[in-house]
């Protein structure tokens, strides 16, 4: 239909980078796209770590479920969902004392924000896998950037209020690599006219049926069907484990925020 169609369609989550350096450029490019993202309020309730040591790529190969592939990337962007950014500027700005003038109590970013600002960041994450596309450069999300968050934390000094919610890793196509996106599933089971469908057995069975067909239960630990063997995949998993032990503890940092800094203006005081 149109370039933009085509580079949506054909995009594919690359694991195999070609030796070739993303020029600065480009970079740039990808990044200043990422900005251009929508955002609430026009706050870009965001920040962007861009990673480019090799080192640090190596350690983030281990952390994110163990993916060695990670530190074969040119560069990685973790998307930080942030309040902290917002909530210095109010603090800089006495917001306590107009809070205490105008006889209300302080606001603290709860879960609604978090979720606010994870749209944000997804949206500025999802500009740049669009950007990097059109100049032949691929990418891949890696979602365990959620697990391990304490070592993450103190990896890239990150604050209460902030938090990994995603990362990507770019680089070149390899030469003569064989594009071949993966399907989906068809429309029906995703997109509803304006009210919620929930589905029967039988309706379920064909959503997934080219995956039960491949099923081979041979290979599984004991799972009887692929659903079983999806469960236990992605949710009964030892990485599932971590990534909510690690959602918890980052969202208690996220919720202490509020408390610590009651405590710290009445001290001022």
């Amino acid at each position: 239909m149109n370039k933009t169609i085509d580079i949506i369609n054909n995009r594919t989550s690359l694991r195999k980078f070609s030796d070739q350096k993303v020029s600065e450029a480009h970079k740039k490019v990808i990044i200043s796209s990422a900005l251009r993202a929508p955002t609430a309020g026009n706050l870009m309730l965001y920040s962007i770590l861009k990673v480019e040591n090799k080192e640090t790529l190596k350690t983030l190969s281990s952390t994110c479920d163990e993916q060695p592939f990670i530190a074969s990337a040119d560069f990685a962007l973790i998307f930080l969902a942030d309040y902290q950014r917002l909530y210095d500027y109010f603090s800089f700005n006495n917001y306590f004392s107009y809070c205490q003038e105008q006889g209300v109590v302080p606001e603290f970013p709860s879960l609604s924000d978090l979720l606010l600002c994870s749209e944000d960041a997804i949206c500025a994450a999802q500009n740049s896998v669009i950007a990097a596309e059109s100049l032949d450069i691929g990418s891949c999300y890696i979602g365990d950037i959620i697990e391990n968050y304490e070592i993450h934390k103190e990896l890239f000094h990150l604050e209460k209020l902030t938090f990994p919610i995603g990362m990507l890793v770019f680089g070149h196509y390899p030469d003569n690599i064989h594009r071949k996106p993966r399907s989906r599933f068809d429309s029906n089971y995703i997109v509803f006219d304006e009210k919620y469908k929930r589905f029967s057995s039988d309706e379920l069975h064909c959503m997934f049926e080219e995956y039960e067909r491949n099923f081979n239960h041979t290979n599984t630990k004991q799972a009887k069907n692929y659903a079983q063997m999806l469960y236990s995949k992605k949710f009964g998993s030892e990485y599932a484990k971590e990534m909510r032990r690690s959602s918890k503890v980052a969202y208690e940092e996220w919720l202490s925020y509020g408390f610590e800094s009651l405590i710290q203006f009445n001290k001022k005081k």
